[in-house]
């Protein structure tokens, strides 16, 4: 019907709006809390106050329909008080790019851990609070992310939990913001420098190669974060900057990626670039100072605490799968040795020893060293990393191409760099030598380190400022082109191959089984009440559900 899409664009209008709207009053409270003047650091802002505030209020009551509505109401209340400035050029950009970004939306088939654990998540947090030990229900329930926790309150009347796609799109569309924002901001100024082009590259690669929203799980999302983490590293450490300014960018978008995968806690590593260049001997009172009177801090530190509490909660380990967080003397932790047996499970999986149809021998030897290389290499890097290198080639040898011919003369930002490209090889490294499949970080490590070289060669361009600003605009307005061909094709693929009929059912495609987790809890729960109000004796299968939720899962404190 006409009303489901109605209903669905709706909503898809109301919601941005509104997170951006928690992003303006936040700005609205100290001249220092405002970090931008465009709408990518706005929602990203909103989405982070947003993550908190759903951790938090997971523990007392759930995340139904009417309390989201209200959630929404007053991010829409903020967003028209709040909006005072005239903000033309991003309301442009933003409403340009919801009308081309809509096609990413039409979604009939979610990639496969969708509804495997991300759906199950998202859903049982609006039917009921956090319970302990949630991860003894499947292994993917054992992974936490702050997507799952966005998504929960997107649960809304009418639409229900076919929402639940677009946090995956706030996040993309507020970095794509952020991208033109910094591009369009070096052109107006004449000021077009490396920077300018590793912007550019970033925002045509996460155009084109992450298209399609249904394949990003938690883990896109998150790399594509972590091309702007990288570029403000970059903008830190080689340009003028205001230090509050950029440490509150800093925090809050290291605060996202690691709340989306935990395991990105890794991504800390980037603050010793930020303590080098800003410890100075002379000054060490007044850096401490900076750090501590930073609002985004303090944002930051609730937001980790939630993570790794719920981590915990879940299953015993603050970060999962890694054995040695785990803490599996509490009734309802998982076992240090299934901890890490599941971890190197992972680890034989992303080092192609483990398929649908194939399975190595002695996988503790395999994961090894680097026993398990020759058959990544056949396996894995000669299918999905060639193919991605193949095309990342492709798009470097086009730009590079149009921006043809470079002068001779010597980069003065090749030696500012070197720390920050450092620190992304010791992050490759680490990709590679744990966990070398793309997902897990490959795509932005081995793009950032392409795109910082190249743009310093780009940045020594011959061509004359006109023509480099009217190229960098055509090559834009050409990776929307390219997003939006693709998720036509995409979707006309899926009305030919799954009968999808997006103008009179606009949803991705759902079964029963995606609700499978929340009665099972509901039976449980009720099994044990059942016991212990009739103080009867129960059979085994009621013996086995009160043992099960004595010993693996507590409700919240209000739940009777």
């Amino acid at each position: 019907m006409i009303s489901n899409l109605f209903i669905f664009i709706t909503y898809y209008l109301l919601i941005t709006i509104s997170v951006i709207g928690y992003g303006l009053f936040f700005f609205s409270l100290s001249n220092n809390n405002k970090i931008s003047s465009n709408y990518g650091y706005t929602g990203l802002t909103g989405l982070l106050l947003l993550c908190i505030y759903s951790y938090l209020s997971s523990f007392f009551y759930p995340h139904n329909t009417l309390h989201n509505l209200i959630i929404l109401i007053v991010g829409l209340i903020c967003f028209f008080y709040f909006n005072k400035k005239s903000l033309s050029k991003d309301i442009i950009i933003i409403s340009t790019l919801l009308i081309i970004y809509f096609s990413g939306m039409l979604i009939f088939k979610t990639h496969d851990d969708f509804p495997y654990y991300h759906f199950k998540y998202s859903f049982y947090l609006t039917q009921m609070p956090s319970i302990i030990g949630l991860g003894n229900f499947n292994l993917g329930l054992r992974t936490q992310s702050s997507i799952f926790y966005l998504n929960s309150l997107f649960y809304l009347p009418f639409v229900k939990y076919f929402m639940f796609q677009i946090t995956i799109f706030l996040i993309f569309l507020f970095a794509n913001i952020i991208l033109i924002s910094k591009i369009l901001k070096t052109n107006f100024r004449n000021k077009i420098n490396f920077l300018t082009f590793y912007y550019l590259l970033s925002f045509i690669f996460i155009n084109i190669f992450f298209y399609r929203f249904s394949e990003h799980g938690t883990d896109r999302s998150a790399q594509i974060l972590i091309f702007i983490l990288i570029g403000e590293i970059l903008h830190f450490t080689n340009f003028k900057f205001n230090e509050t300014k950029i440490l509150s960018k800093l925090f809050l978008i290291i605060a996202l990626i690691i709340s989306l995968k935990a395991f990105y806690i890794l991504y800390l590593i980037f603050f010793s670039i930020i303590l080098y260049n800003l410890i100075d001997v002379n000054n060490f009172k007044k850096i401490i100072f900076k750090f501590f009177t930073n609002t985004y801090l303090y944002l930051f530190l609730l937001l980790m605490f939630s993570v790794f509490t719920i981590n915990f909660i879940n299953s015993g380990c603050i970060v999962y799968p890694v054995s040695f967080t785990c803490f599996d003397n509490y009734s309802w932790a998982i076992s240090k040795v299934e901890v890490t047996q599941l971890n190197n499970w992972y680890e034989q999986w992303s080092k192609a020893g483990a398929t649908p149809n194939f399975r190595v021998e002695n996988p503790e030897i395999y994961i090894k060293n680097f026993n398990w290389v020759s058959n990544w290499i056949d396996e894995y890097f000669f299918t999905k990393v060639s193919d991605y290198i193949l095309g990342l080639i492709f798009l470097l040898v086009i730009v590079y191409s149009v921006f043809f011919p470079y002068k001779k003369s010597i980069n003065k930002n090749n030696n500012k760099v070197v720390f920050t490209l450092i620190i992304i090889f010791i992050l490759l490294f680490e990709w590679f030598y744990n966990h070398p499949s793309l997902r897990y970080g490959g795509y932005c490590l081995i793009a950032s380190i392409a795109f910082i070289f190249f743009s310093l060669k780009l940045e020594n361009s011959n061509q004359s400022l006109k023509k480099i600003k009217k190229k960098i605009i055509y090559l834009m307005i050409f990776s929307l082109i390219v997003f939006s061909v693709r998720n036509i094709n995409r979707i006309s693929n899926e009305v030919k191959k799954y009968d999808y009929k997006p103008i009179e059912n606009v949803y991705f495609h759902i079964n029963n089984s995606y609700f499978d987790l929340d009665e099972k809890i509901k039976k449980l729960k009720n099994d044990l009440s059942n016991c212990n109000n009739l103080k009867k004796k129960c059979n085994k299968d009621e013996r086995y559900a009160v043992k099960y939720l004595n010993n693996f899962f507590i409700f919240s404190i209000n739940d009777n």
